[in-house]
């Protein structure tokens, strides 16, 4: 791996039930917002299935901009990006 690039976080918010994909997709508009505005280091956002009533929607930061995002966007979890 190359030093020179930022370790990267992705901030997981999590949605369940049977609307969970339809919720997960409307907060990715709202996370791609935010990048563009705050205008982030990658832009990066989705959503994921992890099973039929479990979504997730996601975005992706560096490790520096971590405590201060944790703080305003209150994500569910959070794990390495690769």
């Amino acid at each position: 791996m190359n030093d020179d690039l930022p370790e990267k976080i992705k901030l997981i918010w999590d949605f369940r039930g049977p609307t969970a994909e339809k919720i997960a997709a409307h907060h990715v508009v709202h996370l791609k917002d935010f990048i563009r505005i705050e205008k982030m280091k990658f832009n990066i956002a989705g959503v994921e299935k992890l099973s039929e009533m479990h979504w997730s929607a996601f975005m992706v930061i560096s490790k520096e901009e971590m405590e201060p995002l944790k703080k305003a966007l209150k994500p569910h979890r959070a794990q390495a990006y690769e």
